[in-house]
C-alpha cells in the first residue's frame, strides 16, 4: 500500500450474473453495483488515488434488450443524484465520458448538473463512461485532429481524448471472471497494469480493492527500460 496508482480505471462487470445467481432481477443487481461503485469510490480517495474511471455503460450495451435499458435509465435516474451528491461533499470532481448524446435528455441534464456542479472540486476526480467505446473515442479525436489542420503527435491526440488533462491509467482493474479490457481505455492504457478479478463487481469489496493495490504495488513498471535503468532512476528519488 505504499505505492498507490495516481489513476485507477475499473470494468465493473458481473452486475448481471450476481443477481442471476441470487434468482433476482437483473435490475437489481445493476442497482447493488451503483451503491458499490460511490462506496468503492469513496475508498479509493481516501487511500490516495487520485482519478477514478469506472466503465459504467458501453456503446455495445446500449444494444441490450430495451426492458434492460429501461431499467438501466430508471436505476440512474432514482439514485444518480443522490449517490454522487455524497462524492461532490467530499470535493470530488464528477466528469462523464463518452457519446451522451444518445441518452434521454433528462438523464443529459442529471449528468450536465453534476459536472457544472464538481468543476471547481480538487480533491479528486471520478470519471464515469456513459455510452463509452475507445475506438469511437480514438476516431473522435482523429477527426478533431483533422479538423484542426495542425500535425499529430501522441501528446496533441492524447489532448483530444475524453480524458485530455488527465493522466493515463496505472491500473485497470475488471471484476467478474473475464479476462479482456472490452473497448475499454485502449489509447491510454498503453502501459497500464491490469489486475484480473473472479469476483462479481457487487462483492467486489474494499478488501478486493486493496487486494488489487497490493499486487500493483509488487509489480516493477519499466516502460521499456532495463531493470538496471529503473532501479538507478529509484534511487535518485
Amino acid at each position: 500500500m505504499n505505492r498507490i496508482p495516481t489513476h485507477v480505471a475499473i470494468i465493473m462487470d458481473g452486475n448481471g450474473r450476481w443477481a442471476k445467481a441470487r434468482l433476482l432481477p437483473r435490475g437489481e443487481g445493476h442497482r447493488q453495483g451503483m451503491n458499490r461503485m460511490i462506496d468503492l469510490a469513496d475508498h479509493a480517495f481516501a487511500v490516495g488515488v487520485k482519478v477514478l474511471t469506472v466503465y459504467a455503460l458501453s456503446t455495445e450495451n446500449l444494444s441490450r434488450p430495451k426492458e434492460e435499458l429501461d431499467g438501466l435509465f430508471s436505476l440512474f435516474r432514482k439514485y444518480f443524484k443522490q449517490n454522487v451528491r455524497r462524492l461532490l461533499d467530499k470535493g470530488i470532481r464528477v466528469r462523464i465520458i463518452g457519446d451522451v448524446s444518445a441518452l434521454p435528455q433528462d438523464i443529459r441534464a442529471l449528468i450536465a448538473e453534476s459536472e457544472a456542479e464538481s468543476e471547481g472540486n480538487t480533491a479528486g476526480c471520478i470519471n464515469i463512461a456513459l455510452n463509452y467505446g475507445a475506438r469511437q473515442e480514438i476516431v473522435r479525436a482523429v477527426n478533431r485532429a483533422v479538423a484542426s489542420g495542425r500535425p499529430v503527435t501522441a501528446e496533441s491526440l492524447s489532448a483530444l481524448l475524453y480524458t485530455g488533462g488527465q493522466p493515463d491509467p496505472d491500473l485497470i482493474i475488471r471484476t467478474g471472471k473475464e479476462k479482456r479490457i472490452s473497448n475499454f481505455l485502449l489509447y491510454q492504457a498503453a502501459y497500464a497494469e491490469l489486475y484480473f478479478s473472479d469476483v462479481m463487481f457487487p462483492d467486489f469489496s474494499d478488501a478486493e480493492f486493496d487486494k488489487a493495490l497490493a499486487d500493483f504495488a509488487g509489480r516493477k513498471r519499466r516502460f521499456g527500460k532495463t531493470d538496471e535503468q529503473v532501479e538507478k532512476e529509484e534511487e535518485k528519488q
